[in-house]
């Protein structure tokens, strides 16, 4: 039972959480090493560690930046008091200096961490502006003529990392679905032992094969498939599966589900990196991490956006002294310029809306793996659809009943399902499902045997029954309705006759059922102007019979496996974008030649390499919820995109002074706020997206 095999221990918290979003979009800075509680993003883990740091660099600097206030001469001046004491200006250089190198840090490590990367962003330009400030007020105090800014800096610096703390929880906000998921994982679980005794042990010494009990209300702890126990299992958080589901013996269950009602044995299938909620977790990170067009085009804009700030504060400095003015006010300017411009909004606008809309997609189920194909989603022309498991459920279902004089429709499907009970055909599922569902009493059968080739007979209640098929009966030339029939069969369904002692009692017609989901997924796709095609393996009747059901015009059926993907390519040489949707067995070509592969239906087995999004569950509205997504996500980006671009254009003259012949001048701490302000916006626009 506890046979075991090397797997990868549970993951904790710091191994599975994803990297912080910054990574490589214009906050470079962040993604430096640890540089004495530097703005080193490691993932999460030490994520919640800097935002703690921020908040211990923000108070510290406050409580510092009072006494700087109290002893600037400037705000004294400005209050109207005298509070000047001998070597003043060498106690504000002591504070400053404290406020400098401890409150600026993490922006100086991240600037330096910049010009490593060849990659200069928003950090460097505030490490240039607090470092031109300190070093010119410091020469001031050692001698220089001019007014120090010791109080402009302080109150930057301070500013800084108010907007640093606020963003960053902002940012964690928007980007936490994966810790969410981490959590759901239990860290022990009740593993058997060979004498069917508990014993509770950590997850990470649990095996496969091993069999592990799941008490109501619990969550389950690996993948595996129940062997003893039946209940309602909630899959909701991980698949977007609103309502419990079923599951008894030989079902599989997902690591991180909830238990609902009764006691379930399950048999370990998959633990660690290769459990479904490990697989997911990649897949996230790796689309996070994924460059978009969109993504690639914000970086390159921060990155220019950083040399005009450069070329517009030098071009400040010396307009302002051009005009006559001092030293320090034109330093005052520049900095301000340096400070205000805000390359990390344009950087950010893209890559936060890539973390929520990922993060929003794996919690439906809904598992991107390129990103780049999944935003070229909005301007999809058609969706190409495999017929089986895809349109149709891929199980036999009764459409038909037609009953003979002295038989109802009930009777000749109790009959046919008492013979078919025993048989895995199926055809013979459908049959008994059906007349489960209608609640029929299904007799016991004795003297069971099949007629090979030809169908099975046995006796039920002492009535001699066979459920045959049409060769059957031509061969014994019995009468029935052949225009029925004929209509039947030229729907592509399957019939099955059912003889009572020799006697035709009736037809049952069965076909590979239609999901109600496709026919809802194909009319709201025909909203949104997009077309909708089958392909099928499947001959032309079944095809045109499912297409009907669906209200799908453009069919093509008896494709061989090979030639799907020169199907998809007819297509597209109409000038569409074109998505496959199947399940990716035996569509693998296709998928991978259509512009967005669509695997539906993967359930655990999440891997799918040709495929660049994967749908848990079997369910086409899925693939405009798809769709839908990706709209949402590119318009989000659009707006953070104008927010950033119009933000700069705007901020950058009024730093700059063009307002100063009419009394309005931007100080570098209001610089500061505006820049602050205009990231946090940016995060919260991200967070509003919604699925």
């Amino acid at each position: 039972m506890a046979k075991h095999d090397e797997t990868k221990p549970h993951e904790d918290d710091s191994t599975v959480q994803e990297e912080h979003v910054h990574t490589e979009h214009g906050h470079n800075g962040h993604d430096s090493e640890d540089h004495g509680g530097g703005h080193g993003h490691h993932g999460h883990g030490g994520h919640e560690d800097m935002v703690e740091d921020f908040k211990k660099r923000f108070f510290i600097s406050l409580i510092l930046t009072l006494p700087i206030l109290a002893i600037s001469p400037m705000i004294q001046h400005f209050m109207g008091v005298d509070w000047r004491f001998g070597n003043d200006m060498y106690v504000l250089f002591a504070l400053s200096s404290i406020v400098f190198f401890y409150g600026g840090w993490p922006f100086l490590v991240g600037g330096i961490a910049e010009l490593k990367d060849k990659a200069p962003g928003m950090m460097t330009l505030i490490a240039l502006a607090i470092t031109i400030a300190y070093s010119y007020s410091t020469l001031v105090v050692f001698g220089w003529d001019g007014n120090q800014l010791y109080w402009e800096l302080a109150t930057l610096v301070t500013i800084m990392l108010l907007g640093h703390w606020i963003e960053m929880r902002s940012i964690m906000g928007a980007s936490n679905a994966l810790e969410q998921l981490v959590k759901l994982m239990p860290n022990e679980a009740h593993r058997l032992d060979e004498d069917k005794q508990v014993e509770d042990v950590p997850l990470s010494e649990i095996r496969n094969k091993d069999w592990v009990l799941v008490k109501p209300g619990e969550k389950i702890p690996v993948d595996g498939v129940i062997v003893e126990g039946h209940s309602a299992v909630d899959e909701s958080m991980l698949t977007g599966e609103s309502i419990p589901i079923e599951k008894e013996d030989g079902d599989a269950v997902i690591g991180g589900s909830v238990n609902k009602e009764g006691s379930l044995v399950v048999e370990v299938e998959k633990t660690g990196e290769d459990s479904y909620l490990s697989q997911v977790i990649t897949m996230v990170k790796e689309a996070q991490e994924s460059k978009s067009r969109t993504q690639d085009l914000t970086n390159r804009a921060a990155k220019w956006l950083f040399y005009l700030a450069l070329v517009a504060g030098f071009a400040t400095l010396f307009a302002w002294l051009a005009l006559g003015y001092s030293f320090d006010i034109a330093i005052e300017r520049m900095v301000t310029v340096m400070v205000i411009t805000c390359p990390h909004a344009l950087g950010l606008a893209a890559p936060l809306v890539v973390a929520v809309s990922t993060s929003i997609s794996a919690k439906q189920g809904l598992l991107i793996r390129n990103r780049a194909d999944f935003e070229g989603a909005r301007n999809l022309n058609a969706v190409v659809f495999d017929k089986t498991g895809t349109l149709t459920k891929g199980e036999f279902g009764v459409t038909d009943i037609v009953a003979s004089d002295g038989y109802s429709e009930e009777q000749v499907l109790q009959l046919a399902a008492a013979i078919e009970q025993n048989s895995e055909h199926p055809i013979a599922t459908g049959i008994v499902q059906s007349a489960k569902e209608r609640s029929l009493a299904i007799g016991k059968v004795t003297d069971f045997e099949s007629i090979t080739g030809k169908g099975i007979q046995g006796q039920v209640d002492g009535v001699q029954i066979n459920a045959v098929s049409p060769g059957y009966i031509k061969g014994e030339n019995l009468v029935y309705d052949e225009h029925t029939f004929n209509t039947l069969s030229e729907q592509g369904k399957t019939v099955v006759f059912v003889l009572a002692d020799d006697k035709l009692a009736g037809m049952i017609a069965l076909a590979d059922m239609v999901r109600d989901t496709a026919k809802q997924a194909v009319t709201a796709l025909k909203e949104k102007g997009i077309h909708s095609i089958m392909l099928t393996g499947d001959n032309q009747k079944v095809a045109n019979w499912v297409a009907a059901q669906l209200g799908i015009e453009e069919v093509y059926a008896e494709v061989l496996p090979d030639d799907k993907a020169n199907q998809i390519k007819k297509i597209k040489d109409k000038g569409w974008r074109v998505a496959m949707t199947g399940d990716g067995v035996n569509d693998a070509p296709a998928l991978a030649t259509a512009d967005l592969g669509i695997a539906i239906g993967a359930g655990t087995d999440v891997a799918m390499e040709t495929a660049d999004v994967v749908l848990v569950k079997s369910n086409p509205n899925d693939v405009v919820a798809l769709i839908d997504l990706s709209k949402k996500t590119y318009r989000k980006m659009i707006q953070n995109l104008w927010w950033a671009t119009g933000y700069n254009i705007f901020a950058i003259p009024l730093a700059a002074g063009v307002l100063a012949p009419w009394g309005i001048i931007v100080s570098p701490a209001v610089g500061a706020v505006f820049m602050s302000l205009s990231t946090v916006i940016v995060a919260i626009n991200a967070k509003l997206l919604k699925a």
